[in-house]
């Protein structure tokens, strides 16, 4: 599918997704159907994205991130995928201000201390987005080596809060878009290695950059 008919089909999801949004007395519904709207407008991003288009790509993710945080409050304990989401979609808008703060809301929500490595990583991305990067080296560390959580994710994380090691953060992240490289399936069908382009984010705030070329990325 070529990324025009991509692009419309997310905006169209979303679209649909708003007319047959349920009111907030059925609040599973509603949570379910925010969610999906926050694929779709996250989709509809990174298709922008990879077009060039970033000033409609921060809208539509700032669409993502708003849909994703509504959803939370009525979504099942130990949704951390939506923390995630949300952190992710601010980060690649560009909108800093806004990612600190919902970093903040992450790490209150106890994403730090959750039983589950997907809600670590939450807490470990809420504190490299607040500098915190003694706790996120922490974090990261918990997640090493587990079979329920990427390795290559983890090692890059670690790199990025150790901050003082460009070799060793070149190639985490180069791990972590093999991997995207090498997947057959892609969230919503956009191939974009929208974790690689987060951990670039964070990484050149701590004056770490790796040079990457790859038919998934922008």
């Amino acid at each position: 599918m070529q990324w025009g008919e991509l692009l419309e089909r997310q905006r169209a999801r979303y679209r649909d997704g708003e007319q047959r949004l349920p009111n907030a007395e059925d609040s599973d519904v509603r949570q379910r159907q925010l969610t999906r709207m926050g694929n779709a407008a996250n989709g509809a991003a990174l298709v922008l994205l990879m077009q060039g288009n970033t000033n409609e790509a921060a809208e539509w993710f700032a669409r993502a991130a708003a849909r994703w945080r509504e959803s939370w409050h009525d979504a099942p304990p130990g949704s951390w995928g939506r923390p995630i989401g949300v952190l992710k979609a601010l980060i690649l808008a560009d909108d800093w201000a806004g990612a600190e703060e919902a970093a903040r809301w992450t790490l209150e929500a106890g994403a730090a201390d959750a039983a589950s490595p997907i809600g670590r990583y939450a807490g470990c991305l809420a504190a490299l987005m607040l500098a915190d990067d003694v706790q996120a080296r922490m974090l990261a560390d918990s997640l090493r080596g587990r079979e329920d959580f990427p390795h290559a994710v983890a090692d890059a994380l670690r790199m990025v809060a150790a901050g003082d090691d460009l070799p060793g953060y070149i190639l985490a992240v180069e791990a972590v878009l093999e991997s995207f490289e090498t997947r057959e399936e892609y969230l919503e069908d956009v191939a974009v290695a929208d974790t690689v382009l987060v951990l670039q984010a964070l990484a050149r705030r701590r004056g770490l950059e790796a040079e990457l070329s790859s038919p998934v990325l922008p």
